[in-house]
C-alpha cells in the first residue's frame, strides 16, 4: 500500500487506516464479537494497513485490550494511535486533562496495549478546566520518556458553528496555535467525509500549511456512504445513529443522490465486475484531498477492512472529482 508522512517527525503509515472503534463500543453491540474483530484486524494488516485507532474510552478500555490481543506477534507491522483526556460515567462523558491524570492513563493503555510506545499519543478532548498547555506538557514528557513517539490532537465531535462551516473549527485552531508552541503536533483527526467537507475550509490547509498530518475520521459517514444502509431499517438502541439527525428514514432517503453520485462513479472505474464501490470512492475522494490525509474508516469486519483498503488503489480523474464536487449538500441537522 501507498505510505503516507505524519508531521515533521517523518513517521509513515499507510494510505488508509483502521478504527477500531466500532469492534467494542458505539454501534450495533449485538455483533460486536471478539474472534471477528481480531481477524479484522488481522486481515487490515495483511491488506497493508498499518495506522490502527483506538482510544481509552472506547468499551471503556476493552477496545484496547482487543488490540493489544490482535497485536501479538504483529506488534512490528503496526502503528498504533490512541487517545486520552475523556472519562465515561454513567451515562455521561468527562474531560479530564489533568496531568497526574495524563500520565496515569498513558501507563495503563500501554498494559492494554502490551506495548512498550504508543506511535502516536492523541488528546482526545482539551478539558476547560485545565490550561491545555499543561496537559500537553505532560504529554510531551511521555515522548522524553519513550513511553510515545508523537502527539495528536483530536478534534472529532466539535458542534457545527452557527456562522457557518468557515468557522466550524476557529476554536480548534486556536488551540492547536498554543500547544504547537509547547511540543510539535503530528497529527490532527477530524471528520472529513463527501458529506461533512467542513474542514477543508480551514482545518486541513491549516496542518497542510505546517507539515501536520490528517487523520480522516469517520469518511465513510458513519456508514451512510457505503450505499449499505436502507432508510427506515432501523438501529440497535445502543448505536449512536439510533440518535442521530441524519439517520432518521427521512433524512437517509433524502441524501441519497450522494450515495447514486458515488455509485456512477464507480461504475466508471469498473463498479462492482472490477470491485469497485461506493466506499471505496469515498475514501478515493479523501485520499485526494492532500498527501497529509489518512482516511481512518472504522470497521469490525475483515471483509470491509480489505474493501477500505483496496481503496488506495483507486486514482479518481478529474472528472470524477468535479462531479463529486457537484453533488447535493448532505442535508439534516448534524448535531
Amino acid at each position: 500500500m501507498e505510505r503516507r508522512t505524519l508531521g515533521a517527525t517523518g513517521l509513515e503509515v499507510g494510505a488508509v487506516g483502521l478504527g477500531c472503534m466500532p469492534m467494542s463500543w458505539a454501534y450495533s453491540a449485538s455483533q460486536q464479537r471478539g474472534d471477528r474483530s481480531l481477524g479484522a484486524v488481522h486481515a487490515a494488516l495483511d491488506a497493508g494497513v498499518t495506522l490502527l485507532d483506538t482510544a481509552d474510552m472506547y468499551g471503556p478500555f476493552t477496545n484496547e485490550l482487543l488490540l493489544g490481543r490482535a497485536l501479538r506477534g504483529r506488534r512490528a507491522e503496526a502503528f498504533v494511535a490512541t487517545k486520552c483526556g475523556l472519562l465515561v460515567g454513567d451515562g455521561h462523558i468527562v474531560a479530564n486533562g489533568r496531568p497526574s491524570y495524563v500520565r496515569r492513563a498513558c501507563d495503563a493503555s500501554l498494559r492494554r496495549l502490551q506495548t512498550d510506545v504508543i506511535d502516536l499519543y492523541q488528546l482526545h478532548r482539551a478539558d476547560p478546566e485545565v490550561p491545555v498547555e499543561e496537559t500537553w506538557g505532560a504529554m510531551a514528557e511521555l515522548v522524553t520518556a519513550g513511553k510515545v513517539r508523537a502527539l495528536g490532537w483530536c478534534a472529532v465531535g466539535v458542534r457545527r458553528s452557527r456562522r457557518g462551516a468557515s468557522d466550524l473549527y476557529d476554536g480548534t485552531i486556536r488551540q492547536l496555535e498554543r500547544v504547537q508552541q509547547e511540543f510539535p503536533v503530528s497529527a490532527v483527526q477530524a471528520e472529513l467525509s463527501v458529506w461533512a467537507p467542513e474542514a477543508l475550509a480551514r482545518l486541513l490547509p491549516w496542518c497542510a500549511a505546517r507539515g501536520v498530518g490528517f487523520l480522516a475520521a469517520m469518511p465513510l459517514g458513519n456508514g451512510f456512504l457505503t450505499g449499505t444502509l436502507t432508510p427506515g431499517g432501523g438501529f440497535e438502541p445502543e448505536d449512536l445513529r439510533a440518535r442521530h439527525p441524519r439517520f432518521t428514514a427521512e433524512m437517509m432517503a433524502a441524501n441519497q443522490p450522494l450515495v447514486a453520485g458515488l455509485r456512477r462513479v464507480a461504475e466508471r472505474h469498473g463498479g462492482e465486475a472490477a470491485g469497485t464501490t461506493p466506499a471505496q470512492v469515498a475514501l478515493a475522494w479523501t485520499l485526494a484531498q492532500g498527501r497529509h490525509v489518512v482516511p481512518v474508516p472504522g470497521t469490525k469486519r475483515g471483509r470491509w477492512a480489505v474493501e477500505n483498503a483496496r481503496a488506495a488503489r483507486l486514482a479518481l480523474t478529474a472528472r470524477d472529482l468535479a462531479e463529486i464536487a457537484a453533488l447535493p449538500p448532505a442535508r439534516g441537522s448534524w448535531d
